[in-house]
């Protein structure tokens, strides 16, 4: 599918991955909306072609005005990327008790739910356009991580969001492949993003030389390129890619 002259919608655009994945689409020649936080927009490093627009992912009626942002703009709604999310550390039964019910609900609300939430109202905008010469409307491209498999201590609501997002990613190709629309999923492992920005040098150096190769942190700029050949290779759907260098994370 072309990304020239079409639109997307690129959640987490602020920073990190989203705003990695906005800046390229852009640059491809998409007309791109990236939604985050108002907190987080405020931060944002403005880039040109891309509109950024306020809404939280678990809020159907914000993402709703969101996609219409998109919709309004004159060229068909072609891309849905997730990356919004969040990844509290919390043991199920650690030295202060057993785990926040409230805080597991959080993660899932988010990486999960806000992932369906985008994924559903986006794919109805796509399902009203007409289709390419291919019969295509649009592709989704959703976040999962290895903690989806490969779940560390302390991460057990992050691991079940995600793990989540995986299941939902055949199931979703199904459900819109009628409209011709379709849906991947990328697993990311350890990339150098904004939450990996508070802890020490020598814990990022360990984090990298874990990998099997290359050992180093990913970056945002190569899960974006994911995304553009995600989008331009028709016939991937239903599928979730670990981009990881090999790696696979230990219990702790």
């Amino acid at each position: 599918m072309l990304i020239t002259h079409t639109a997307a919608l690129v959640t987490g655009g602020a920073s990190g991955l989203g705003a990695a994945t906005a800046e390229a689409l852009a640059a491809a020649g998409s007309a791109v909306y990236a939604v985050d936080l108002p907190s987080a927009l405020d931060d944002a490093a403005l880039v040109d072609g891309v509109t950024y627009v306020a809404a939280d992912v678990t809020d159907g009626a914000q993402v709703q005005w969101a996609v219409d942002q998109a919709v309004a703009g004159g060229v068909p709604l072609r891309t849905v990327v997730s990356c919004a999310g969040i990844a509290p550390s919390m043991r199920i039964l650690g030295r202060s008790g057993p785990h926040d019910l409230d805080v597991f609900a959080r993660v899932v609300q988010v990486n999960l739910c806000g992932t369906f939430n985008v994924m559903t109202l986006g794919a109805a905008a796509m399902a009203a356009t007409a289709p390419d010469e291919s019969g295509q409307r649009g592709v989704v491209v959703n976040t999962a991580s290895i903690a989806a498999y490969d779940g560390q201590v302390g991460q057990a609501a992050y691991a079940a969001s995600k793990g989540g997002v995986v299941s939902l990613t055949l199931a979703a190709a199904r459900d819109l492949a009628s409209q011709g629309i379709r849906v991947c999923t990328i697993a990311p492992g350890v990339i150098d993003t904004p939450m990996l920005s508070s802890v020490s040098e020598g814990f990022r150096q360990a984090l990298a030389d874990g990998v099997p190769f290359p050992p180093r942190l990913g970056t945002p700029a190569e899960y974006a390129r994911l995304v553009t050949m995600i989008i331009e290779h028709d016939y991937l759907n239903g599928e979730t890619i670990r981009m990881d260098g090999a790696l696979r994370m230990a219990p702790r």
